[in-house]
């Protein structure tokens, strides 16, 4: 066999329980990720009384979970192409699990600092495998969607995690161990894994034809019993297209040309979202009390605004498959960074909370779009790579980013601060607008041809 054909059938399939299983499952360690992420911020104040934890600790900590990310987003790139998106996806959301169960035992704020920047480590590259495993599940029109489905779901973890914290953390000076016990929970993601599928599409960039051959009739057998009769796929590429030799996943392949702008262009896209992000996220109740409000009004102020969040996630999936994503991010970006200087720019605390709110609705339909996006401008032989480098290149830019906004803060004063992060998400925007590929007009259905020429690298 030549080509399974593997984009066109998959293309062509109606949404069943295939897809609903993998959106779950997704959906699943999504939760625990954002459940996770938080972990370490909202046990802090119980440290600092109990093991004396200073304010440089604190900043050791969070700047190095970020180059762990970065770490992990590039172990994940090469586990996705090399042992398969499945497998991938089980081997990194065990590793965050198995480490923040390991922080449950930590004894010092050292050891603590490690097992977090572990976990964060897991947790990028979770999501790194997630977002390609979705991309080239879904059928191409209405995978953004889906992707932005899950985030909605997944996205609860957030608030869940902080809730149980609340709860547990003031009841006893062990206590505040179950908040990392609760992140060590995506283990059960495994119950969900055994029925998930491997992508046909990672097995036909390896050129296992008849592996993804076999695959595709299995589920398409399955979707006909369920949905009935399947409308026959677009044409395959041409045998003498098919037999073209694989290009080997190597780094060395980001260098070539039709990869390389891409990579450039996700990595502006993901450096300003991490610092716009994390910028508003991390910083605007510690600003808010700078400025004279008091500290239980600033947290009261920031929990409303994060109301948007799910909301964004769900707002990006009724524009993702529907618009040209490119577009859609260009207008988000910029509607953040106006939005963001007005949240910067007042006093009121009725305006904090509404352009607050809207930060964080756009920051999360943003954050669904550039999932969904970020696949789609490689073909399957750089779409791991690609993805993964380009993400883990962004979370790397928040072991910066604190240091910039704490430096403009003590030199230039609160609003700067948000003119800077106002003007990373404008610089992002504009990069998009200017040199981000459409790819709504050409599915990954239409890239195959262009996988299976794509030449070899240099060795």
């Amino acid at each position: 066999m030549m080509h399974s054909n593997a984009a066109n059938r998959l293309d062509r399939l109606p949404i069943s329980r295939m897809h609903k299983i993998t959106l779950i499952a997704v959906s699943f360690a999504y939760f625990f990720e954002f459940a996770d992420i938080n972990s370490f911020a909202t046990t802090v104040p119980k440290l600092v009384k109990l093991w004396g934890v200073t304010i440089n600790q604190i900043a050791y900590v969070t700047s190095l979970s970020f180059v762990g990310m970065f770490f992990g987003s590039l172990v994940a790139s090469w586990l996705a192409d090399r042992w398969g998106r499945k497998k991938a996806l089980a081997i990194t959301t065990v590793w965050f699990s198995v480490f923040s169960f390991a922080a449950v035992f930590s004894w010092d704020i050292v050891s603590l600092g490690i097992f977090r920047v572990l976990t964060s480590a897991g947790l990028a590259a979770m999501t790194v495998v997630a977002v390609i495993y979705v991309n080239e599940i879904f059928p191409a029109a209405v995978r953004g969607k889906y992707q932005a489905y899950a985030i909605v779901i997944g996205i609860c973890g957030t608030p869940a995690t902080n809730l149980l914290a609340s709860w547990v953390v003031p009841l006893s000076d062990w206590s505040w161990r179950l908040v990392y016990l609760w992140g060590a929970m995506g283990i059960v993601f495994l119950l969900f894994s055994r029925h998930l599928k491997e992508s046909p599409r990672w097995y036909e960039s390896k050129g296992q034809f008849d592996k993804a051959d076999a695959l595709l009739s299995q589920v398409e057998a399955q979707v006909a019993a369920e949905k009935g009769a399947l409308p026959e796929p677009a044409p395959a590429p041409t045998a003498a297209a098919a037999t073209t030799s694989k290009p080997k996943a190597s780094y060395k392949l980001l260098l070539q040309k039709k990869y390389l702008g891409p990579t450039i262009l996700l990595t502006v896209l993901w450096v300003t979202q991490t610092i716009g992000f994390f910028g508003y996220s991390s910083w605007a109740p510690t600003l808010l009390a700078q400025e004279g409000f008091s500290v239980s009004d600033s947290i009261f102020y920031v929990a409303l605004t994060t109301v948007g969040a799910p909301l964004g996630s769900y707002l990006a999936s009724l524009v993702t498959d529907r618009f040209e994503r490119k577009w859609c991010l260009v207008v988000f970006g910029t509607t953040i960074a106006v939005c963001g200087l007005f949240y910067g720019l007042t006093f009121n605390p009725v305006l904090i909370v509404v352009f607050g709110f809207l930060v964080n609705l756009f920051e999360r339909g943003y954050t669904a779009l550039v999932y969904a996006y970020s696949p789609e401008v490689f073909d399957t032989a750089g779409r791991s790579l690609g993805t993964g480098v380009s993400y883990g290149l962004g979370r790397l830019s928040n072991a910066a980013g604190p240091l910039i906004i704490a430096g403009l803060y003590t030199g230039s004063g609160y609003q700067s601060v948000f003119f800077f992060i106002a003007g990373t998400w404008l610089f992002g925007a504009v990069v998009l607008a200017i040199f981000g590929p459409k790819t709504r007009p050409k599915p990954l259905a239409h890239t195959v041809a262009k996988d299976a020429v794509a030449p070899s690298p240099a060795p």
